[in-house]
């Protein structure tokens, strides 16, 4: 039996080889294009009471924390509002929806894991308070799943930190 792979060139071996071993990579990315396309999401999710992919901070709905966190925040909508973008803009997240009725900001953004980039949505709401300060609410929840290694509840904090962060 005569082997015809041994026959190839090395570069073409070397080739094969990558494309072999990507391909689980490949596979999950055309998986995750398929099933977890960005969808606008306008109103402030909740968790369901059972999810293992989800983390929510505020409302009066708080899921699955690290720690508890004050949803009064004492600065201005404006200032939390800049930290949010400033932390998008250096992460270079994508932000899919924007709305700020009045002097309130909802921000959907999107963040994906290191490796695998799968896609996972994160919300944020920020309302004035009549003394100066404001209310946030922050959501995150895997968009593919059913669960998420705790990185969703280690999001809320990171994003409260830099939501807090003073300018």
């Amino acid at each position: 039996m005569v082997n015809s792979f041994a026959n190839f060139h090395v570069a073409t071996k070397a080739a094969v080889l990558a494309l072999l071993i990507a391909s689980p990579w490949l596979l999950v990315q055309v998986t995750i294009v398929i099933l977890g396309p960005d969808k606008e999401i306008t109103e402030m999710p909740v968790c369901k009471s059972t999810s293992g992919n989800c983390a929510h901070l505020g409302g009066g709905d708080d899921y699955r924390l690290n720690e508890q966190y004050s949803t009064f925040i004492n600065q201005s909508a404006d200032s939390i509002y800049n930290n949010l973008i400033e932390y998008l803009n250096y992460h270079d997240w994508r932000l899919v929806y924007e709305d700020s009725p009045g002097e309130s900001y909802f921000v959907h953004f999107v963040e994906t894991t290191k490796f695998w980039q799968f896609p996972d949505d994160v919300i944020v709401l920020i309302q004035p308070n009549d003394s100066g300060g404001c209310l946030i609410e922050i959501h995150s929840e895997s968009r593919l799943g059913w669960g998420d290694l705790g990185l969703n509840p280690e999001r809320i904090d990171t994003v409260y930190r830099e939501l807090i962060a003073p300018n």
